[in-house]
């Protein structure tokens, strides 16, 4: 693990894009794309990089848990979803040549054996300031510390890291 190596939450629906979505599809990847919150585009543009641990957490379902691991496998790109008509995200005013919205790659890694639900994590002291149990706490694309990420791992029932390099 590198010392430049950060962690990321990144939410989805399951009945949209679920973690076993991830692992059937192509390779286990796909671009995340369809963000289009400033704030979250600018982690994903700016901050995530090849290597990045992703914590997979569905939201909106019967009960909103971690339940895999990701790595970023491509760091901050153009999302083609802005310039298809049609497309849930396409955004008429973004300019190809000076793109609005982007998107990292991920690829899924591993099941979390001991899914966390908000829940498990609310109560877990540990995880007192970890931004998905803040209230009002929404974006999609939320960073993640280091004593965080390893403390979700030992909860989920991970030994060692199965995203690091």
């Amino acid at each position: 693990m590198t010392a430049s190596r950060r962690y990321w939450l990144l939410k989805s629906e399951p009945d949209v894009f679920s973690f076993e979505d991830l692992l059937a599809s192509r390779g286990k990847r796909t671009g995340w794309d369809g963000v289009r919150n400033y704030q979250a585009r600018n982690f994903m543009r700016d901050d995530m990089q090849v290597g990045d641990g992703v914590l997979y957490y569905h939201s909106r379902s019967k009960t909103p848990s971690i339940v895999g691991l990701a790595r970023v496998t491509r760091g901050g790109h153009p999302d083609p979803t802005q310039f298809e008509e049609g497309a849930k995200g396409f955004d008429g005013s973004s300019d190809p040549k000076d793109p609005r919205w982007f998107q990292v790659t991920i690829q899924g890694v591993e099941v979390l054996p001991q899914p966390l639900s908000l829940g498990d994590l609310k109560e877990e002291k540990s995880l007192a300031d970890m931004a998905l149990v803040q209230r009002g706490q929404r974006l999609s694309v939320q960073p993640v510390g280091a004593k965080e990420w390893r403390r979700v791992l030992q909860l989920g029932g991970i030994k060692g890291d199965p995203t690091g390099s």
